[in-house]
């Protein structure tokens, strides 16, 4: 009677692992006795005064005194002006029955959208207005909005 084929194939695949194993072995070995492996001062990388990946240690007399008490960390604060924060605009387009409309910015900025809630005295399409500047979640939006 002949042997079950899945006896034969188990064996094969223990085979495979073996010598796979065994394999896995003699290249760690290899490596070791080679010397092929890296030691760790040919595996420092330096960076030069450009960004630059390098081999080469940079120069000592090149070196650069820092100031720690300049460093600053964090974003810098803003001093707004009153009058910094007053601009000029024409009303490109406002819609009085849903209550928006757009702002073109005399510093050739992009349109800036106003609502008709933060409008303080009645506009219409190509009044000449003064308003302020607010930052909201979908982008700058005018508020304090006034015929000029």
């Amino acid at each position: 009677m002949a042997k079950s084929q899945e006896t034969f194939s188990k064996k094969e695949k223990e085979k495979k692992r073996l010598k796979k194993r065994q394999d896995k072995e003699q290249k760690k070995e290899d490596r070791k006795t080679d010397g092929k492996g890296k030691s760790f001062e040919d595996m420092i990388a330096y960076v030069d005064e450009f960004g630059n990946i390098t081999s080469t240690p940079p120069d000592p007399t090149k070196r650069k005194v820092v100031d720690v008490d300049q460093i600053v960390i964090g974003a810098t604060s803003r001093d707004e002006n009153p009058e910094d924060s007053i601009f000029e605009g024409k009303v490109t387009f406002f819609n009085t029955d849903k209550g928006y409309g757009f702002i073109k910015y005399n510093g050739d900025r992009d349109n800036i959208f106003v609502h008709i809630n933060n409008v303080l005295t009645p506009i219409t399409d190509h009044d000449l207005v003064t308003f302020e500047v607010e930052h909201t979640p979908k982008g700058l939006s005018a508020i304090k909005v006034k015929k000029k």
